[in-house]
C-alpha cells in the first residue's frame, strides 16, 4: 500500500469515535477521580491533567470544582425559565409551570443521571452537594414565583413565592427519587410530574377558595 493509499484525501470524512468536548471531558474526568480519591480529595489541577486539557479551560466552562456537581441542573435551569417565558397560552399559571418542568425534563435522559448525586457515598460529595445546592433550589424557586405573580395574581407575591418553594422542593424530591430508583427508573419527567401534580391541585384549590 502507498503513501498516498494510506492518507486519507483532503475533504474526506473521517470514520472513528468523534472528539468529546472539553467540557464532558472534565466531567468524566472528575467522576473517575472522585470514585478512585473523593472529591475532597481531588483537585482541578488533577482533574484538567487526567482530561488533557489546560487549567485555564477548566475555567472556561466552570467556575469551581462544585460546578462539576450540577451539570445537568445548571442546564435546565435556563431551559425552564424559557420554557416559563415563552408567550402566554390558555394554559393557568400553575398547571403551565407543571408543563414547563415536564419539558425540561423530557430533556434529560437516564444516561444522564446525576453522578456527583448518585453516588455520593462513594465519592464523598454529599456535603459538597449540601452547601452548593441550595443556591440553586432558590434560583429555581426564584424563576418559577416570578412566572406566577405575573399568572396567578390572586396569589400575590408571597404566595407566589409559597407556591414556587413547594412546587421546586417538590420537583427536586420527584428527581431525588429518579435518580435513587435505579436502572428501572424510567423517564425523568413521569418522576416530576407524580410529585409536582398534588402540590399544583393544592394551590389550585386555595386559589378557588380565595376566588
Amino acid at each position: 500500500m502507498t503513501t498516498s493509499e494510506r492518507r486519507p484525501r483532503a475533504g474526506a470524512s473521517r470514520v472513528g469515535r468523534p472528539r468529546r468536548s472539553s467540557p464532558v471531558m472534565l466531567e468524566e474526568a472528575a467522576a473517575e477521580l472522585f470514585l478512585e480519591q473523593s472529591y475532597d480529595g481531588t483537585t482541578i489541577d488533577e482533574i484538567s491533567t487526567r482530561a488533557g486539557v489546560a487549567r485555564t479551560t477548566f475555567f472556561n466552562y466552570f467556575g469551581s470544582k462544585g460546578d462539576l456537581l450540577w451539570v445537568e441542573l445548571d442546564a435546565a435551569i435556563p431551559r425552564l425559565r424559557a420554557a416559563l417565558d415563552a408567550p402566554e397560552g390558555p394554559t393557568p399559571g400553575l398547571e403551565s409551570v407543571e408543563a414547563a418542568l415536564s419539558r425540561v425534563a423530557d430533556g434529560i435522559s437516564a444516561a444522564r443521571v446525576p453522578w456527583a448525586i448518585a453516588h455520593r457515598d462513594l465519592m464523598g460529595t454529599t456535603a459538597e452537594l449540601q452547601a452548593t445546592g441550595l443556591a440553586r433550589l432558590l434560583e429555581v424557586v426564584d424563576v418559577i414565583a416570578r412566572h406566577l405573580s405575573r399568572r396567578e395574581p390572586t396569589l400575590g407575591d408571597a404566595g407566589a413565592r409559597a407556591a414556587a418553594s413547594a412546587i421546586a422542593g417538590a420537583a427536586m424530591a420527584g428527581a431525588a427519587q429518579w435518580i435513587g430508583t435505579g436502572t428501572a427508573r424510567g423517564p425523568l419527567a413521569d418522576h416530576i410530574r407524580e410529585a409536582v401534580q398534588p402540590v399544583i391541585v393544592g394551590w389550585r384549590a386555595r386559589i378557588g377558595a380565595v376566588d
